[in-house]
């Protein structure tokens, strides 16, 4: 049995360090993972290709909300890919929509061709199309390598079928990696069922702030625990998971 590649999607210097300890495959680098995840900084991108021995694929996104892009968002984007080459990424995490939730493919052409060379993924804006069937076709023909998909459910383990469905359909030309929802308890199920080689998953658990006093009548946003908590990858999660998967 060929190995089962675990993507860990971190978007923080500890959270990257913790998912290479347990033994990540590759990482997605985001920033902001409780808006769905947006592009990383500078910083936190040269961080992670300097100190990670796996590939590093950085989210190309400029905000959160839907994926339904602007001509000025998309030439942003293709700047934004520029610099991510220039950084030294092995791949970029794309996706862009039509206002009838079809695949955006001149938008993606555009970031595909700006990414030359580079590793495509495009996310979790495919559990929104209309027609995954088709929209998957799009993506081969586009040069998409892999698509990250929970099988258009709330969550991977409930779009097992539709997940199937898909893995079968793309019979390897494209990556279908399944990911939202995946956890220590479902992750080998997920993968024994649907016979997809690789998924995704962040593993994180809640840490309570180290500060000793704060002033809590100040919120730093809509939500005021992110004021008092962060979300951390786990490293024995991660060996979790990568223990049951490849267990023979």
């Amino acid at each position: 049995m060929n190995k089962v590649l675990v993507e860990v999607c971190v978007d923080s210097i500890e959270s990257l360090n913790n998912a290479l300890v347990g033994g990540a495959d590759r990482i997605e680098l985001c920033s902001s993972l409780p808006l769905g995840g947006v592009s990383p900084s500078y910083g936190l991108t040269q961080y992670a290709v300097k100190h990670s021995e796996v590939p590093v694929y950085a989210m190309v996104r400029l905000r959160s909300g839907d994926f339904l892009f602007t001509a000025d968002e998309i030439a942003m984007m293709c700047d934004e890919i520029q610099f991510f080459r220039e950084t030294g990424v092995s791949g970029i995490v794309i996706g862009a929509l039509t206002e009838d939730a079809n695949v955006d493919v001149k938008a993606v052409k555009r970031w595909v061709d700006s990414a030359k060379g580079l590793g495509i993924t495009f996310h979790r804006a495919f559990d929104l199309v209309n027609s995954a069937s088709p929209a998957l076709e799009q993506l081969i023909d586009l040069g998409c390598e892999r698509v990250l998909t929970s099988g258009g459910r709330s969550a991977a383990f409930e779009g097992i079928d539709n997940l199937t469905s898909l893995v079968g359909q793309a019979n390897g030309r494209i990556s279908v990696m399944p990911g939202c929802g995946v956890n220590q308890h479902n992750a080998k199920a997920i993968i024994d069922a649907t016979g997809a080689r690789e998924i995704h998953l962040s593993a994180k658990i809640t840490h309570p702030s180290k500060m000793l006093t704060m002033n809590n009548k100040v919120s730093m946003g809509t939500n005021a625990s992110s004021d008092t908590n962060r979300d951390i990858t786990d490293i024995q999660i991660i060996r979790n998971i990568v223990a049951k998967l490849n267990e023979k």
